[in-house]
């Protein structure tokens, strides 16, 4: 739902057949755009929706604190051990609670009223970054204190995940889900930009207890907004969560192979296509660098992303959303494998942030069709899924690219990798051929 929350001074106009009001009365389709407001991307979203806002910016700042968390974590754990397959390791520790908290967690968003899930669950992660702090300033330099803690807050964030995506749907007008998700993408690509620059900057000079501890400041951001949004209850009655109720979304998703697919592609890009895991070991050994310089390479994904999401103003005009998702799946492909060729730091980056990029198109029309495609009853659930999807996949890569590594050496990893991404991408599009044909116009699951 949209509309005035604490104050702020929204107008509404007539409501759509969603139930969600039009601004002043005038439907979408009608409004003129200036020829740059069809490039850069869509703020209505951010200037109807009071809630969005408050949604929007909170996930900016607590995600910066989230994002240098994960990273100097991995810099502590390499610090710690000198390996790869270790740090790859931090990615395994979190494979099992992703995937619990994901599911139970999407089955619990759609049990109860989701901002006050979020709220519960950014509460429990303050605590657990503040523990990740108290380790760091004790020193107890021990690896295995940081992988409970990343399992945790790897299953806690899962949770989290499924309650504060299956909000979007109720927070602006479905005409304005896609510009909604490339805000997101915005949001989560500044997080994934500022936090390892900041993870290399502040692990550099001060040490790990600064950069947890900001983690744990960045969260009073997150638990504002959702305390200022209204209640948000499942529509279409609440569904008692358990394992009955995470069987029910996998009954609704199997069947239906457009939305399958929406998981599939981006299993097949991160587990195969990711070599996060292997960005110390590279800025030591290929680029002769430190932390400043493995910072870059983690944040120049996400640097093309920004970049792409900023200039996201096309997206809510592309009728071939899946076929777009196959394409962008497929840039990413190569320019991993390229980047593996690399020598030079500059051309790396240049290579990773296209990549991201890529990524980011692909982010914003599979949760597109997604969000579009699934009743306000099992979006929970679904989106429990795409965060299994989205948050696990990356850690099998990580534990895909570490063993790869140790066994064949990192340069190899990065490029073998990019290119089994694209030998499943094929594969994939081959068996679900109607991904392709994919019509936003008539959305068919």
């Amino acid at each position: 739902m949209t509309g005035a929350v604490g104050g702020d001074d929204e107008r509404e106009g007539a409501p759509t057949s969603d139930g969600i009001p039009e601004p002043d009365g005038i439907p979408a389709p009608v409004r003129r755009h200036q020829p740059w407001q069809r490039i850069t991307a869509d703020l209505t979203p951010l200037r109807e929706s009071a809630d969005y806002r408050r949604w929007w910016s909170g996930y900016v700042v607590s995600n910066v604190g989230s994002q240098l968390t994960i990273v100097a974590a991995q810099l502590q754990v390499f610090r710690l051990t000198h390996s790869s397959f270790y740090v790859g390791l931090t990615g395994l520790v979190t494979v099992g609670p992703v995937v619990a908290g994901g599911l139970l967690g999407g089955s619990v968003a759609d049990a109860m009223d989701r901002r006050r899930l979020a709220l519960i669950t950014s509460s429990a992660l303050t605590v657990l970054s503040a523990l990740l702090l108290v380790q760091a300033a004790l020193h107890l330099d021990r690896v295995s204190v940081i992988y409970v803690l990343l399992g945790l807050q790897a299953g806690v964030s899962s949770i989290d995940f499924s309650a504060r995506s299956s909000m979007v749907p109720r927070l602006v007008r479905r005409e304005l889900i896609p510009a909604a998700n490339a805000l997101g993408q915005i949001s989560q690509n500044t997080a994934l930009t500022a936090g390892p620059l900041l993870a290399g900057v502040i692990v550099g000079s001060l040490g790990f207890p600064y950069a947890y501890g900001l983690d744990v400041v960045s969260f009073a951001a997150i638990l504002y907004a959702m305390y200022r949004l209204p209640p948000l209850p499942p529509h279409g009655g609440a569904a008692r969560a358990g394992v009955r109720s995470v069987a029910e979304g996998f009954r609704f998703l199997a069947p239906r192979k457009n939305l399958l697919m929406t998981f599939l592609v981006d299993i097949d890009a991160m587990v195969f296509g990711m070599p996060r895991a292997l960005f110390p070991a590279l800025a030591v050994n290929t680029f002769h660098g430190g932390a400043g310089t493995a910072g870059l390479l983690y944040a120049a994904p996400s640097v093309g992303a920004l970049v792409g999401a900023g200039l996201s103003g096309w997206a809510g005009r592309v009728r071939r959303q899946g076929l777009a998702v196959l394409f962008a799946v497929g840039v990413w492909g190569v320019s991993i494998a390229g980047f593996g060729f690399v020598r030079v730091l500059w051309f790396g980056l240049v290579l990773l942030a296209i990549a991201g990029a890529a990524d980011m198109v692909s982010a914003i029309f599979r949760n597109t069709i997604l969000q579009v495609a699934t009743p306000d009853s099992l979006r929970g659930r679904l989106q429990g899924v795409f965060v299994v999807v989205v948050t696990g996949g990356p850690r099998f890569g990580d534990l895909e690219a570490g063993s790869v590594a140790s066994l064949a050496g990192t340069e190899f990893a990065v490029v073998s990798g990019g290119l089994a991404c694209l030998v499943g991408l094929g594969a994939l599009a081959a068996r679900f051929r109607s991904f392709a044909k994919y019509d936003a116009l008539d959305p068919v699951p």
